[in-house]
């Protein structure tokens, strides 16, 4: 079975835009600014053997705030600065009561069946109380990237980090 790395996108790969203590996605590819050592961490990952896979919750596509276009844009500029293997959307906001949206596991859970990937021993890398418990949820370990924000506070994880970068480092130092 495959080991992966499942990456949350905004405030791991590329930098959030906080308003009001809140992360909030770019609104394009251009305003997309990638954060400091992600394309290094990715392509560290890559080489030690790990999927990558970016799982991702996007509702302003399905609120209106995001296009599709706008929304493939950015992955597209992602894809042409790191090696992803993947990059899993749930568009649905909470009220939809879906399976993919994080903190439920769906999207990991669905990348797992179609890679084989073996959960147990894979990573899930974010930068928000979500994206720890679908990775908990799902049997990966737990990074956490970053401070937080000015909200439910992430709790359960494996490690603290400061940067994509540095989780790299104590990923592989796991092996």
């Amino acid at each position: 079975m495959i080991r992966a790395v499942f990456l949350d996108r905004d405030g791991v790969l590329n930098a959030s835009m906080v308003r009001h203590g809140k992360p909030y996605p770019p609104d394009s590819a251009a305003d997309m600014t990638v954060l400091p050592g992600a394309v290094e961490a990715t392509r560290v990952l890559k080489a030690a053997g790990f999927r990558l896979v970016v799982v991702t919750n996007q509702p302003d596509v399905r609120t209106g705030r995001q296009t599709q276009v706008g929304l493939d844009a950015i992955h597209a500029r992602l894809r042409s600065l790191m090696p992803l293997d993947d990059i899993r959307v749930c568009a649905h906001v909470d009220e939809d009561h879906c399976a993919c949206r994080k903190p439920k596991p769906g999207l990991l859970l669905e990348a797992a069946r179609d890679f084989d990937i073996d959960l147990g021993n894979s990573f899930m890398v974010g930068d928000r109380w979500r994206d720890i418990e679908a990775g908990r949820a799902a049997g990966c370990r737990t990074v956490l990237v970053g401070a937080g924000y000015e909200e439910q506070p992430a709790e359960g994880y494996d490690v603290a980090v400061t940067s994509l970068l540095e989780a790299s480092g104590w990923i592989l130092s796991q092996r």
